[in-house]
């Protein structure tokens, strides 16, 4: 399917933007922060290319503006008959409580939040456990035993990927410094590059060596200043590897592509319920490539995935800030 461009807010180009794929398609709805964030939104878009791809098929696909669309987009997908519908991002909870029981012939599929409603499939992850592998990483890859985190909006969610990847350095090394900061409080912290780059600046003027950002679009900022000042940085959700090769020290990787994928393989008539993409059912991960094997150690590579073996088994368990809003290295 040719890509679409944002679309304006009128009645009308949403109509001729869901008139371009057949009335049983399914669709996907991207969050805040664009198509092309180079981290969520652009994995869910990853996913439903190789859908197409491997298929035939066509999708429809919507980019939100504003979060006043929400709930208008939904309806508008779910009127126009795409099934399943694909809606990314856990601020779209409400939309779903509110539009999907008004269609129940039509399945949902949410993206990073639990909706109970027995047409709709939510889809959660264990980024908690991925940050604690990449949290290893910076802190076997750290000289000046200082990393740092930066974060979008701070919510548990976000708080969450800051805690497994605070556990895993002090796994390594127990008396390693670890900066938090966040962007902001309202959506507008997901697509803000400068403010990304000015939060890294500071971190590294504090002696951080490594920066793992966990902020969407505002990401990409830090990891263009981290290459810029000479550290590492750790990128989030999409391989990001290659956007600055051989400063990007791993990514933590959300098999959100993947999720997409499934729903539109599976299609109406898919499982609702609650899906978990944990270290398991490798839903999240890091990336080793050609962009930075050289960075990864044999020795470093070995003791991380000795990490991911015992958390696979229940040998070693990752505190999920989201069950319990404390954090144990904090």
């Amino acid at each position: 399917m040719t890509a679409l461009k944002p679309l304006a807010l009128s009645a009308s180009a949403l109509a001729l933007t869901v008139g371009m794929a057949q009335a049983d398609s399914p669709a996907l709805i991207f969050d805040l922060g664009g198509k092309f964030d180079k981290s969520f939104n652009e994995a869910a878009y990853n996913g439903a290319e190789r859908w197409r791809e491997e298929t035939g098929g066509s999708y429809r696909e919507i980019e939100m503006q504003s979060a006043a669309q929400r709930v208008q987009f939904a309806r508008r997908m779910a009127e126009a008959g795409s099934n399943p519908i694909v809606v990314m991002g856990f601020q779209n909870a409400p939309t779903l409580e509110e539009v999907a029981p008004d269609y129940p012939d039509t399945s949902f599929v949410l993206v990073d939040a639990v909706v109970d409603l027995p047409n709709v499939r939510s889809v959660i992850f264990a980024e908690h456990e991925g940050s604690f592998l990449v949290g290893m990483l910076a802190a076997m890859a750290s000289e000046t035993d200082t990393i740092s985190f930066v974060g979008g909006m701070e919510i548990p969610l976000i708080t969450a990927f800051a805690c497994g990847y605070a556990q895993g350095a002090r796994a390594v090394n127990p008396d390693i410094e670890i900066i938090v900061n966040y962007t902001g409080s309202t959506p507008e912290a997901w697509n803000d590059p400068v403010r990304g780059s000015e939060i890294a600046s500071g971190q590294i003027s504090q002696g951080s060596d490594v920066v793992f950002a966990a902020a969407g679009g505002t990401g990409l900022g830090v990891l263009q200043t981290a290459e810029d000042e000479g550290v590492f940085s750790i990128g989030v959700d999409s391989n990001q590897n290659h956007l600055h090769p051989g400063s990007v020290l791993t990514s933590m990787l959300k098999l959100v592509d993947q999720a997409v994928y499934d729903a539109f393989t599976e299609g109406p008539d898919m499982e609702t319920g609650v899906v978990l993409m944990d270290l398991a059912s490798d839903g999240v991960g890091y990336a080793v490539d050609e962009h930075n094997e050289h960075l990864i150690s044999a020795e470093m590579s070995e003791a991380v995935e000795e990490a991911r073996a015992a958390i696979i088994s229940g040998e070693l368990t990752v505190h999920d800030y989201r069950t319990d809003s404390t954090c144990p290295a904090f």
